[in-house]
């Protein structure tokens, strides 16, 4: 159990964006504060929720509500939930927002020609050579965060200083919390 009250953090941005490399380097920041933590990455639990994904409408509309309900249980039980996934539509992390009182919200901003560039996973290529129809920012809308408590220019910072940006975010959360006290 940590000494702090659990948080939801949700990095959002486009696919290819530098998401899950921040995560990466967040996580283990977040463990030296004393944070018991989990990672809900999209691809690993689509994998459980949707073995066999079509992104379609109503299949991502389902899958963002478990998604964001699995975070919401965790923090319940003082998890700190790093949620590392696109969400394309505001409404999704919103819902997540609803249901999670301590929950900061991450652009991960990225330029679309970048991302495409960065893309290991071969999700643009696949839109581009038809194989796909609903690659957030490419066929479908992605829609940014109008108010992110973090905003990231991954063109501007490293992913060790992103993560840093994040954490010292949720340290000032903590210290709020700890001046209003429970």
């Amino acid at each position: 159990m940590s000494d702090h009250s659990s948080i939801a953090i949700w990095l959002t941005g486009l696919p290819a964006s530098g998401k899950s490399t921040i995560v990466a380097a967040l996580k283990p920041q977040l463990e030296g504060i004393g944070c018991v933590v989990e990672v809900l990455e999209s691809d690993a639990v689509r994998q459980v929720l949707t073995p066999t994904p079509t992104y379609s409408q109503a299949e991502r509309d389902l899958f963002y509500r478990a998604l964001a309900f699995m975070g919401a249980r965790l923090a319940a039980h003082d998890v700190t939930v790093i949620f590392d996934a696109t969400a394309n539509k505001r409404a999704y992390r919103d819902f997540a927002r609803s249901l999670i009182p301590k929950f900061i919200e991450v652009a991960v901003d990225c330029p679309l020609d970048l991302a495409m560039r960065r893309d290991y996973k071969g999700t643009y290529r696949r839109g581009q050579c038809g194989e796909s129809s609903t690659v957030p920012g490419l066929q479908d809308p992605y829609e940014a965060p109008l108010n992110p408590e973090v905003r990231i220019e991954t063109t501007q910072l490293s992913a060790k200083d992103a993560a840093a940006k994040v954490l010292e975010a949720v340290k000032e959360i903590f210290r709020t919390d700890s001046v209003q006290g429970p």
